[in-house]
């Protein structure tokens, strides 16, 4: 945890004190081994970033007096749509994307994606949260994604997709394409990401038809929590 990410709910009274006693405690009191005067970096959700110094150690919990002044870094301009891979992937993905400052995120259905994945627990709420929050914490940034579910591919991508891409570069990832993946893009960036196996033909028709272009990585099939960061990697 490179930031702690402090909720409104966290401060006592309107004051500049925080009060913790969830996870972000303990991890501060067990692996920064916290003391009174301590210095800890710390961010508002969608706010600002600062220090929190310690002034008050409990068996429970603990209290911070915080100063916010710095912006978060800025948002990667990239949106991800992504056909929903399987639930252990899902955790990775998202901490790296978050990670990463990816802003905008859409969880699609695809004709390889099992229809089992939708029913995961990994896709509540709390769980799409507990990741990004985690990803926060790892970039030292503060700024929540917007995650979409989409579950029925054909409507998302002939009533929703068009607006989405819309003044952007937009490009799916596809093995058999003939033009390479585009580096150091100045400007926004729409990114499709297909299931393991890929698009079949049919969705890369109809992406291509909404006017997304087909882009090759290389000759190298990766797995999507490699290929995701990569190809981020690569455009910005």
């Amino acid at each position: 945890m490179n930031l702690i990410l402090l909720f409104s709910n966290d401060f006592l009274d309107g004051s500049t004190r925080v009060r913790l006693s969830d996870r972000r405690f303990l991890h501060a009191k067990t692996i920064h081994q916290v003391k009174l005067e301590d210095s800890l970096q710390v961010g508002l959700l969608n706010g600002k970033m600062g220090t929190g110094i310690v002034t008050k150690i409990e068996d429970t919990f603990m209290e911070m007096d915080v100063t916010l002044e710095t912006p978060p870094p800025p948002p990667l301009p990239v949106t991800v749509i992504l056909a929903l891979p399987r639930p252990k992937v899902i955790k990775r993905v998202m901490i790296a994307m978050t990670s990463m400052g990816v802003k905008k995120i859409f969880l699609i259905n695809a004709y390889r994606v099992e229809k089992s994945f939708w029913q995961s627990p990994v896709l509540s709420k709390e769980s799409l949260d507990l990741h990004c929050l985690l990803g926060l914490e790892q970039a030292k940034d503060t700024l929540f994604p917007e995650i979409t579910l989409a579950r029925y591919f054909k409507p998302f991508v002939e009533d929703t997709l068009p607006e989405i891409i819309k003044d952007t570069l937009s490009i799916v990832a596809h093995p058999k394409a003939n033009t390479p993946c585009p580096a150091h893009v100045n400007g926004p960036v729409t990114l499709v990401i297909g299931p393991e196996g890929g698009f079949i033909p049919y969705e890369i028709e109809k992406l291509i038809s909404c006017g997304v272009k087909p882009v090759h990585i290389g000759p190298r099939i990766l797995r999507v929590e490699t290929a995701l960061p990569f190809i981020l990697s690569r455009l910005m």
